[in-house]
């Protein structure tokens, strides 16, 4: 093996030289712009850095910078009312923003004809926004962002670690000493004057980049972003931020009784150093060193030898004034935490006696290298790395500095750092444990200052929006109008080659030679589907252990040779399939490949593997019965579908199904239903079909002969609604959802399905998005959806609510559902039309995108040219035909609702929605006692 891995070692070599072709200029007012030119797809991204995050923001005001991204998507004085929400999707394009410690980004990537709408919107939001913020605005987004915040951190397990970290860590006046969505107090008392003096002081155009990329012209570009943002009002300079790291004393410890929380949890943060810090490459290379992988210290220690918990983390976040690197465990049920305190310590003392290998350090370095070019590889991910590096390192040119420090770094690098940052240092200790299991929590641990929102029935404050707004308008001297469409590009479809091997393997693929990379996938049909009853669960259980060594490799070995090849393989399972999925550089496909032929026809079925595998995915289960999001989706799958249907039961199977599964039993699915005959091959990227046959030929010796797969039961349609309803005591929202099963996805009604949900749930721009969040701000967002499955696919309306509007947002859901067809007009049509069609312009952009395309037509046996044939489809529909697919399979009264909320508040207020009175279901889905 040590032969085998240097000569791997050998063909690794980080890129020398690396060019991104731009030009970058400066408007007098301030504004730095950097333009790419990539003409491989007919589609323009552009990506707005604003140097503003949270690290901006005054005590009081905390998560402004946060707010203040979603105010930004409201009205301007030039474009209209909810147009960056609705009018980007609508014109075939794709938006969103984002904030954090130091910054806030808007991006967005349209149709190449769409490019000159989307300078003027962008343009009025950095310039002329402010004057229309009004009252009833301010308001709605208050709710919006409060509702973000439940959703991610108040009705989540361990969502307020990062709070307590941060109130540790950092002193009371430190920019990082608050999260970057901030406190629900501090966000109700913002005021107009506080988004105006934020907008004001931070919102000029010297403090912002804007990168332009994709199939435009470069001088005539050029041209147009002055026109557009030219004329911006410069601004007083804002400061620049300087590096402020902190240090510790001594060890704080501290923990929290979470009410969500099934298993335990200890983190361990140290301050370290800011980004760009000769430091910061070495404690990343750290981070995965200790935590990454069968070799890694803290792995052994832990999950290995003690079996404590089923994984551990480490990782290094530097930002732009200070870092923190933090190593995180998420126990085994009932597991002390000075336990595995104890263990960590233990681990790192191994790892400071014993060290590392030159081939570990290679190994992380050949994957840097892979993500390197994944990092790049859409406009809008070129646009995104251009401006970063402007922003935050000074020039774009930086990512060119950034890959060669990264692969510079050496083992003494990574030794130095250690004892300099982590080897016997203080740190904040969080311990996060189960509500009612404080025996768990770290020794000397004093309780955490975590305030529990109290969610009151009538509590929130009510807003009115005004669509007649009147402000003072800027006075410009270009035309800020709304510019008209260019041509439309024309969709072309790439060529996809389709070929069968001479075991029965059939062979998809499309070449794209734009990045030296390659994604593929084997598909083998059967998955949960073939397990026994009462052992649901082995198929996913034989798929993982796939991943853990082979006849030839031990699970170290298997890891590093494909590491070193900075490639990636995993073996995993759904209802339906079995899937390993990969990717690697092109000059590395064909050693992938004879890795992949090893994993797939020599697994290792070694027992201490099955072991922990099988203990992790029991651990698994018990932490998703924290989880809302989760305990709702498993209970609405266990009703909508019958007991002997697959699509009944959790993927994975159920602590009582997996604890019955052996390790013959996994032995036995993979020789029964492992075949070629069921299997399909997809692959995209820059290779050939030549190579792609040559390099598969290895699996010609995997044999075996076509698994008939169990008929699924026919669901009938239910003749009325039932409304469950499962407590999850002191949740601050409801998760909602509400469908039916409909036809599976190789059924010609699947795509009119699609379609005719466009305007119902299939984005922000859609009614129940719109409804719930704009109108009313009772939720983060609201969405509708058909997945493909080989039976009957559900049809799925969703949402998480805050706890005190349940009923009314349930009474929403129904009256958009019913009266859908009725509301649904000829605009409507012309909107979903419009969408669809200059949407597909974008289809084609990644290697995920082609492999997802490549695997659908695999799956459901559409033809090469699907997409031209969907695309014919909805250029040429009435609007007769979408209500006749309503009618069919969007009737809301064969609907069922499931409600994960809380029982205590909001259970009496079910009777009222009209469908008698609620189903009460406990956690696992069955009627509650």
């Amino acid at each position: 093996m040590k032969q085998d891995a240097q000569q791997e070692i050998n063909q690794v070599e980080a890129p020398n030289s690396f060019e991104l072709p731009y030009e970058s200029f400066t408007l007098d007012n301030g504004l730095k712009v950097i333009l790419h030119q990539d003409k491989s797809d007919p589609i323009v991204a552009i990506s707005t850095i604003v140097h503003v995050g949270s690290s901006r923001e005054k005590p009081g005001r905390t998560g402004f910078a946060h707010f203040f991204e979603h105010m930004s998507f409201n009205d301007s004085e030039n474009v209209p009312k909810g147009a960056n929400r609705k009018m980007i999707p609508e014109l075939g394009g794709s938006r969103n923003g984002g904030t954090w410690s130091d910054g806030t980004i808007y991006y967005e990537v349209v149709p190449k004809d769409a490019f000159d709408k989307l300078l003027w919107i962008d343009s009025d939001r950095l310039g002329y926004m402010i004057n229309t913020v009004d009252k009833g605005t301010l308001e709605r987004e208050k709710q919006v962002v409060k509702n973000e915040k439940r959703q991610r951190v108040d009705n989540r397990p361990y969502g307020h670690v990062g709070h307590v970290v941060k109130k540790a860590l950092y002193p009371k006046d430190h920019p990082y000493n608050w999260t970057v969505i901030g406190d629900l107090e501090d966000l109700q008392a913002a005021t107009l004057a506080d988004v105006r003096e934020f907008y004001d002081q931070f919102y000029v155009p010297s403090n912002a980049t804007m990168v332009i990329a994709g199939d435009i012209e470069i001088e005539e570009t050029k041209a147009k972003v002055k026109q557009w943002f030219g004329e911006i009002k410069a601004g007083k300079p804002v400061g620049k931020m300087t590096p402020e790291p902190v240090s510790l004393t001594e060890t704080k410890k501290l923990y929290h009784l979470d009410n969500f929380a099934k298993i335990p949890e200890i983190r361990l943060t140290f301050p370290t150093v800011e980004s760009y810090h000769k430091d910061a490459y070495a404690l990343d290379a750290l981070g995965e060193i200790l935590s990454s992988g069968k070799q890694a210290p803290l792995y052994k220690t832990i999950v290995e030898e003690k079996k404590l918990a089923p994984g551990v983390y480490a990782w290094n976040s530097s930002e732009e004034i200070a870092g923190t690197f933090t190593l995180l465990v998420r126990g085994n049920a009932g597991t002390k935490l000075d336990t595995i305190y104890q263990a960590i310590e233990e681990a790192l003392d191994n790892f400071e006696k014993n060290g590392f290998s030159e081939a570990q350090l290679t190994k992380i370095k050949a994957e840097q290298e892979t993500s390197f070019f994944y990092e790049i590889e859409s406009v809008l991910d070129k646009a995104q790395k251009l401006g970063q590096y402007n922003e935050f390192a000074g020039s774009p040119e930086f990512i060119k500095q950034d890959i060669k420090n990264i692969t510079s770094v050496t083992v003494d690098d990574v030794k130095r750092v250690f004892k300099k940052y982590i080897k016997n240092k203080p740190s904040i200790i969080t311990s996060f444990v189960p509500k009612d299991q404080k025996e768990l929590v770290v020794s000397g641990s004093v309780k955490a200052n975590v305030v529990e929102e109290v969610i009151k029935q009538g509590k929130e404050q009510q807003f009115v929006e005004n669509d007649a707004i009147k402000f003072e308008k800027t006075p410009t001297k270009f035309d800020r109008s709304e510019p008209a469409l260019t041509d439309l590009p024309t969709l072309t479809t790439p060529d996809v080659w389709q070929t069968t091997q001479s075991n029965g393997l059939t062979v998809y693929g499309i070449e794209q030679n734009e990045l030296p990379i390659v994604n593929f996938n084997l598909v083998i049909e059967g998955g949960q589907q073939l397990d026994l009853g009462n052992k649901l669960g082995t198929a996913s259980l034989m798929a993982q252990l796939m991943n853990e060594g082979t006849q030839n490799k031990t699970p170290q070995e298997l890891e590093e040779a494909i590491g070193l090849l900075g490639a990636s393989l995993r073996v995993s399972s759904n209802l339906e399939t079995v899937t390993i999925s990969g990717s690697s550089l092109a000059k590395n496909f064909d050693a992938t490949i004879a890795l992949l032929s090893e994993m797939l026809m020599s697994p290792r079925w070694q027992e201490s593997e099955f072991d922990r595998l099988k203990s992790t995915r029991l651990t698994r289960i018990n932490q998703g019965k924290g989880d809302a999001s989760t305990i709702a989706r498993n209970a609405f799958y266990k009703k909508l579908y019958t007991e002997s249907h697959v699509a009944g039961s959790p993927v994975g199977g159920t602590e009582k199904t997996v604890s019955n599964i052996s390790l013959e039993d996994v032995k036995q699915y993979y020789q029964q239903n492992i075949t070629p005959k069921m299997a399909t091959f997809n692959v995209v990227g820059n290779v050939t079909e030549k190579q792609v046959s040559k390099a598969l030929a290895r699996l010609n010796k995997w044999q075996g002969e076509a698994v008939e797969l169990p008929q699924q039961p026919m669901v009938s349609q239910r003749k009325k609604p039932t409304l469950y309803f499962i407590d999850v005591p002191g949740a601050k929202q409801s998760v909602i959802m509400a469908g039916k099963p409909v036809v599976s996805g190789n059924s010609a009604e699947f795509h009119p399905i699609q379609v005719a949900n466009n305007r119902l749930g299939g984005g922000m721009s859609a009614r129940l998005a719109q409804t719930l969040r704009i109108q009313k701000g009772y939720t983060y967002g609201a969405y509708s959806y058909i997945r493909g499955a080989g039976y009957q696919s559900p049809f799925i309306a969703s949402s998480q609510v805050r706890t005190n509007v349940t009923l009314e947002s349930l009474e929403i859901f129904k009256d958009l559902i019913s009266n859908y067809k009725e509301t649904y007009k000829e605009e409507d049509l012309a909107v979903t039309q419009n969408m669809i069609i200059k949407g597909n312009s974008r289809k084609f952009e990644t290697l995920d995108q082609l492999l997802g395309m490549l695997t659908e037509m695999s799956r459901f046996d559409r033809e090469a040219n699907f997409v031209e044939q969907q695309q014919d489809y909805v250029k040429s529909l009435e609007l007769n035909a979408v209500h006749n697919v309503i009618d069919k399979h969007f009737n809301e009264q064969q609907m069922i609702y499931v409600v994960a909320g809380d029982a205590e508040t909001q259970l009496a207020r079910m009777k009222e929605f009209g469908y008698g009175e609620p189903v009460v279901l406990d956690i696992e889905g069955n009627p509650s006692k």
